[in-house]
């Protein structure tokens, strides 16, 4: 079971980002912070989790969550401030829309900008150690994922209802035939 906090005396929020190594859409990230007794021994890194069981931890995170929230950086913010930024940049959207302000921040990977003076924490795979971070993994992956089916319905000669965005086979042909659309992400090399 992952770990309900690192600080158990402090309002934590977990946030993650989804679509970081897409060649379309944007990048999605969130920040949830749940109760100090929320527990579940399912819950973890939502690449490790079944589409299903996803959307299932989703309803219930936006249920039981104390405060949680979805941002994005679109492909023209990536392109002009790279991955890593734009990254960075949904997070702090994120934080911005919350209405409980976090005393600390658990952040996924090993890079972060400071938001505001909040103390913050970097945790390599802290998608898979906090129940905050897995938490705020799903809710970025399954509002991206939400998000690539409609853009879908736009441009179906990609792909994205199954592949997301993600360089896959069907993708790259799509973009050899078709090429790019405005969704599509100019600085990402294939």
């Amino acid at each position: 079971m992952l770990l309900s906090y690192l600080n158990k005396d402090l309002i934590e929020a977990g946030c993650d980002e989804a679509g970081r190594g897409c060649l379309a859409g944007p990048v999605f990230a969130a920040a949830v912070i749940l109760p100090q007794d929320f527990s579940s021994e399912e819950l973890k890194d939502s690449k490790l989790l079944s589409e299903k069981q996803r959307n299932y931890f989703r309803s219930v995170i936006e249920k039981e969550a104390l405060d949680w929230a979805v941002a994005i950086a679109m492909p023209e913010e990536i392109d002009e401030i790279n991955i890593l930024n734009a990254s960075i940049l949904s997070m702090h959207r994120a934080l911005n829309l919350l209405k409980i302000r976090p005393q600390h921040l658990l952040i996924d990977g090993n890079r972060f900008h400071k938001y505001e003076e909040i103390p913050y924490s970097t945790i390599v795979k802290g998608d898979n150690k906090y129940l905050s971070i897995a938490a705020a993994s799903v809710l970025a992956k399954t509002h991206r994922d939400e998000y690539m089916r409609r853009l879908h319905n736009e441009f179906p000669q990609y792909d994205w209802c199954h592949n997301k965005g993600y360089p896959t086979k069907n993708h790259r042909k799509g973009i050899e035939i078709f090429g790019t659309t405005p969704h599509h992400r100019m600085s990402f090399t294939m």
